[in-house]
């Protein structure tokens, strides 16, 4: 059968959380990724950057690649993203306290990736794929691309399967289907954040892997939902991927990649994938 997927909905500042249901699909992903990560290319020569608000230019590193990683000299890691004929922008993966204006940085020849594999479901994580809930390490043989191409409309079918929420209003009026994307907006307070967990909870039991994104919030939030899913036994086939409001702005830039990745591994291993930003 063809794929089904969608692309998930990034919502700032709170305002709205994007409901994303991804059906079972082939590996195209995984040979995209393979053909990307191919690529043979030499640790760049190091160039000289300036670096403020979360993002350094970097000047004298030519041919870096776009999303690959670079390293600076404290040991900071970051990825190109913006390739201009002069200068590369570099976002970084971390609070850069450290990077100073005219240190060294070097291409790593890699491309932005994240580990992935099934010990990720109940576990709380960052936006690096690092886990933040204290349990120790995740393991991971298999890694995957943070920005991976899209299945091709061809490769895609209707929406033809309905998203059970749980909300009969919901269900019954205007339904969710899998391979489709839904945009809940509404003032603060009004329950964005429990009709997200409540279309969680209701997947139990329907062999539907949750990934909740978020994004942004505050620390207190992100733990009452953590506790909300345990309680109900919901973060058995559930990942929790967090930056809070203290994090820097470019780790919560990179929070949606990181949850896309992570619900994009287990659709090409046949699972249907709720992806939840909040």
């Amino acid at each position: 059968m063809n794929p089904l997927i969608s692309a998930a909905s990034v919502i700032a500042a709170g305002l709205a959380v994007g409901l994303a249901s991804i059906g079972p699909g082939v590996g195209q992903g995984t040979a995209a990724g393979q053909a990307v990560e191919g690529i043979a290319r030499q640790p760049e020569a190091e160039g000289k950057i300036r670096v403020g608000d979360g993002i350094a230019r970097i000047y004298g590193l030519d041919e870096v690649m776009a999303g690959e990683l670079v390293e600076f000299e404290e040991g900071t890691i970051g990825i190109a993203l913006n390739l201009e004929s002069n200068n590369v922008g570099v976002v970084l993966m971390g609070d850069g306290l450290m990077i100073q204006e005219g240190s060294s940085v070097k291409a790593t020849g890699r491309i932005a990736q994240i580990p992935v594999s099934e010990a990720y479901l109940g576990r709380v994580i960052n936006a690096l794929a690092k886990p933040i809930d204290g349990r120790g390490e995740i393991s991971a043989s298999e890694s995957r691309l943070i920005e991976s191409p899209a299945p091709g409309i061809i490769s895609r079918r209707s929406v033809y399967e309905p998203l059970q929420t749980g909300l009969i209003a919901i269900d019954s009026m205007i339904p969710i289907g899998r391979g489709q994307r839904e945009l809940i907006i509404g003032d603060r307070q009004t329950g964005k954040t429990a009709v997200a967990t409540d279309t969680i909870l209701n997947q139990q039991g329907q062999n539907v892997i949750c990934v909740y994104v978020a994004i942004g919030q505050k620390a207190s939030s992100v733990a009452q939902v953590v506790t909300t899913l345990q309680e109900r036994g919901a973060m058995e086939y559930t990942i929790i991927v967090a930056e809070t409001a203290d994090s820097p702005a470019t780790l919560q830039y990179l929070a949606p990649y990181t949850g896309a990745a992570l619900a994009e591994y287990f659709m090409y291993r046949e699972r249907h994938t709720l992806i939840i930003h909040l």
